[in-house]
């Protein structure tokens, strides 16, 4: 056994070796950081301190904020936002013509292609006092107002809705064109309304594109860190502070590498347990 096992294994050793080196290694090392009292300046020699770097994120208002908007952020922009519009999309664009399907994956994807930082300054012109979206407004009448100060945490969903959801787009195209037709045509002869065939035939269908969609959707928006910080830095007040742009304020603003790196622990669990709840959901058969 051990004769067919090595020549097996060989050929995996530099790819393992260069997984432990490069991403376990790292993550080793960040997790000894969060249990130390690491600083950026004015600090000789680092000491272990044990949990108290998770103790202080657990009684720090900020932290506590962080985390509600974190959650806000990626139920508002990924779970509804991202994920029903491009199942939305993808559903019109197989009843639309040629021409109108090549001009909105044509818009949309070059939405999703275009650097975060880009994007970032898009959305900032759009949203801001003197924008876009308060000339349009004016120029119906209608009331405007600093979209960046009175609801930051919304206007950066939208923006990463708007430059995500190409993605969700794309993944619910290729899932609805593996339904076969025939079983839609006959659910429709037998007096199915379409909110009847969505719910009972698509949907259970494409379940598990929907869970892998998901996972993938919320692990990239929990990590959003160049959008949000081009368009409001987190502010005003903290109000669009995600955990992200905590984690950089507290590591490298306020130098403190330690109680940083243990934020950046528990947003690596966060994730872990979004991830758990999306695994499960695949595992389940339809």
């Amino acid at each position: 056994m051990t004769a067919r096992f090595l020549p097996r294994t060989l050929p995996l050793v530099p790819a393992l070796a260069l997984l432990l080196l490069f991403l376990a290694g790292p993550i080793a090392y960040c997790a000894y950081i969060a249990f130390t009292d690491l600083q950026l300046t004015g600090q000789a020699h680092s000491s272990f301190v044990g949990l108290d770097n998770f103790r202080r994120a657990f009684h720090d208002e900020e932290f506590l904020n962080a985390v509600w908007l974190t959650l806000v952020f990626t139920v508002v922009s990924s779970l509804l936002g991202q994920n029903t519009l491009g199942l939305a999309l993808a559903a019109l664009m197989r009843r639309a013509s040629k021409p109108v399907r090549t001009l909105t994956g044509g818009i949309v994807v070059t939405a999703w292609v275009l650097p975060e930082v880009v994007a970032g300054f898009l959305l900032y012109a759009f949203f801001r006092r003197e924008g876009t979206l308060n000339a349009i407004l004016d120029a119906l009448h209608l009331p405007s107002r600093d979209w960046l100060f009175t609801l930051p945490i919304l206007a950066v969903s939208f923006a990463n809705v708007w430059r995500g959801t190409a993605f969700s787009m794309l993944v619910y195209s290729a899932a609805l064109a593996e339904i076969p037709q025939e079983i839609t045509e006959a659910a429709e002869v037998d007096g199915a309304s379409g909110r009847r065939r969505l719910w009972h035939i698509t949907l259970p269908m494409i379940r598990r594109s929907i869970g892998t969609n998901l996972m993938l959707n919320t692990l990239q928006t929990l990590s959003v860190f160049g959008l949000i910080w081009v368009m409001t830095r987190g502010g005003p007040g903290g109000r669009s502070e995600t955990l992200p742009l905590f984690m950089y304020e507290q590591a490298f603003q306020n130098s403190m590498i330690g109680y940083g790196t243990a934020v950046a622990l528990l947003l690596l669990v966060v994730g872990s347990l979004f991830s758990l709840v999306y695994l499960r959901l695949l595992r389940t058969e339809v």
